[in-house]
């Protein structure tokens, strides 16, 4: 075997702390290495074709590439000898930027670990063999889980490129969060008014099916090759019948039903739709407030419907959904911030969320856009507004920013001037986080054009006085004096976390998440919409907290990925696969139950029970073979043996 090394000076990030022309001298010392040598940049374009050309002069087998992470370059080296006519897995890498040289200052012994992960390769590359990957057909259909303004963005560009998209959303109407703003910062401009028509196009495009009112509950398959099972509550109308018309909502009688939609801020009744743009604008029974459901009474909305859409008798159905890839995009929640004792936890009527506020400020509210305290319904006229609870507060666990808390307590302090001109609004704030195009502007539009006040420190506590008002006491850390303001309504900017069942979604599409329900990409710069499960894309807050542009963006993002991934006539399955050798493996069935992917199933041949690998569903972790006792499987490119390799050459060095 013939094997070329090249050791890279990443400009001064290895060759500073390390001597690269030394490892690549130490490197012809080992065995069936033909020709070894140092470049200033291997990953640029002159550096990749020298190693085409010292593949085609030496006439290597193999090459060793000592350079920097390989998460990142590891794919670009692979098509580089793999144009000099190898095969693409005869190539291994070193890394001695992350494991070396940012590491130690101490250039000798940097040179010297260097030379140790190079001879670390040459040997695993010594017992490294060709693999080939194998091609498959896959499904021209997406899955879009989630309704939000990510999740429609996504599903529109998926559409549009002629691409199946099958949208799922857990409520009865699409919008997400972004239905229930009054408006939108930095432009003060109608939510509703954006994302209506973006709704409409979700409903009438042929290349859409829209699925509300519906959970996913089981994935399985593979890239291009998903099986999707979803359930479809029960909403006790019939929507191919429903017209929408309202009538049902009106005659009512259970009026008392807890308003999810407006965020609880006042009561709806026990069938209804949830706001006037909602899409499918279709009714649905909400069965724990329904009398008829109840206790078998009432059947008023029967009755009354004109269509004969009300279905007492309606049951749960699980539909099933070939696809090829899967966008996730179910959003955000706040966080419980009942937590915080000293801002009353919940118990004062008048201190209210961010998104309470936002219901409040909404004509299509439950006051029509009137602004009233809740205790009272009074018109507030000093209003304070409390940054960061529940976002950078390690305190209670959650040591992240928000991010466009800042933006919409801005917009809000606005709006409540628009809407009660002689009123004051408060805002104490840690840090003014406001880096988007025109948002620093608007934050000084809200301090300067309309007066609101903004107090730099914490809020300590939160009391009523007795006299229908709030006390609030905090400190201004600018002038280094506390502050003590009487609010008739306190709005807290709560922060966000991921959706509520994230966690448990997550575990169904075989994806990583986070300690607050956020799910991880792949590569946070590059691969931000990516999973570690080929197939699965990631839109919107989902994945982290972000703006309304920010998703929108995302969402095209993912798209993209899709469109990318499914416009290919057929799809190449990774080779880094674990295998079984059948004379060894005793069918005890471990590595069924441990592998995340469901990629082992058992399989009986001449009458014995034996694991069998399912190639195109298996992602190459290497779970079943840390698990097998009898050592029956072993994972291609990384077998006991090419391991073991390198646990040798590290103890002869």
């Amino acid at each position: 075997m013939r094997i070329g090394v090249f050791i890279c000076h990443c400009g001064s990030n290895i060759a500073g702390t390390v001597d690269c022309a030394q490892v690549a001298k130490n490197a012809t010392a080992f065995p069936d290495v033909a020709f070894a040598t140092d470049t200033m940049y291997a990953c640029s374009e002159p550096g990749q074709d020298a190693i085409v050309a010292a593949v085609k002069e030496h006439h290597l087998d193999g090459v060793v590439v000592a350079s920097c992470t390989p998460r990142m370059h590891e794919p670009t080296f692979r098509r580089t000898v793999e144009r000099a006519g190898l095969n693409r897995y005869m190539f291994e890498m070193a890394n001695i930027r992350e494991h070396v040289s940012w590491i130690g200052k101490d250039k000798e012994a940097n040179t010297n670990k260097a030379t140790e992960l190079v001879r670390m390769a040459v040997e695993k590359l010594r017992r490294d063999a060709p693999l080939y990957t194998k091609k498959f057909d896959s499904v021209k259909k997406v899955l879009v889980i989630g309704g939000g303004v990510a999740g429609i963005q996504a599903a529109l560009d998926c559409a549009d490129a002629g691409i199946q998209v099958v949208m799922v959303e857990r409520e009865t109407s699409i919008g997400g969060k972004m239905a229930k703003l009054d408006k939108t910062f930095p432009t003060v401009d109608c939510s509703s008014c954006i994302l209506g028509p973006k709704m409409v196009d979700v409903a009438q495009h042929p290349n859409i099916k829209l699925l509300a009112a519906s959970e996913v509950t089981n994935v399985s398959g593979y890239v291009g090759n998903f099986t999707v099972s979803i359930k479809r509550r029960a909403t006790y109308v019939d929507w191919s019948k429903c017209t929408g018309c309202g009538l049902c909502t009106e005659k009512c009688p259970s009026k008392k039903t807890p308003d999810k939609f407006n965020e609880f801020m006042g009561p709806t009744t026990a069938i209804n739709i949830p706001f006037p743009q909602a899409i499918p604008k279709k009714a649905a029974i909400n069965p724990d407030y329904c009398r008829k459901i109840k206790d078998g009474k009432c059947g008023v909305c029967a009755k009354v419907c004109p269509t004969g859409a009300i279905n007492y008798e309606m049951q749960d159905e699980v539909i099933t959904e070939q696809v090829g890839a899967i966008v996730a995009a179910s959003g955000y929640d706040l966080m419980d911030w009942t937590v915080y004792g000293e801002y009353g936890a919940g118990r004062y009527p008048d201190v209210i969320t961010s998104l309470q506020y936002e219901r409040l400020l909404s004509a299509a509210g439950p006051t029509g856009g009137h602004i009233q305290r809740p205790s009272d319904g009074k018109e507030p006229k000093s209003v304070v507004f409390i940054q960061c609870v529940g976002s950078r507060d390690r305190s209670i666990g959650r040591p992240y920013c928000s991010g466009f808390c800042c933006m919409y307590t801005a917009k809000q302090a606005v709006l409540t001037k628009d809407h009660i001109p002689d009123s004051q609004s408060y805002v104490f704030y840690m840090d003014i986080r406001a880096p988007g195009k025109m948002y620093d502007e608007f934050t000084r539009r809200a301090m300067e054009e309309y007066g609101t006040e903004y107090i730099r420190g914490r809020v300590s506590c939160i009391q009523p006085n007795g006299r229908g008002q709030y006390l609030v006491r905090g400190v201004d850390t600018l002038m280094g004096k506390p502050v003590e303001v009487l609010a008739d309504l306190v709005v807290l900017a709560v922060g966000v976390e991921g959706a509520k069942g994230a966690g448990k979604l997550a575990e169904t599409l075989h994806i990583s998440y986070d300690h607050y329900g956020f799910f991880m990409e792949s590569h946070c710069k590059l691969r931000p919409v990516e999973t570690n499960t080929a197939g699965v894309f990631l839109a919107g807050a989902c994945q982290g907290a972000k703006d309304i542009p920010s998703s929108v963006a995302q969402g095209s993002g993912a798209a993209a990925k899709v469109i990318g991934l499914l416009s290919k006539p057929q799809l190449e399955s990774d080779p880094q696969i674990s295998v079984v050798d059948i004379k060894r493996c005793v069918g005890c069935g471990k590595c069924v139950d441990v592998c995340p992917f469901q990629a082992i199933t058992k399989q009986s041949i001449r009458g014995e029970v034996k694991a069998q690998v399912i190639e195109a569903v298996c992602q190459g972790c290497g779970l079943c073979v840390a698990t097998c006792p009898q050592g029956a499987i072993q994972l291609s490119h990384f077998t006991d043996n090419q391991i073991l390799a390198e646990v040798n050459a590290l103890c002869q060095c």
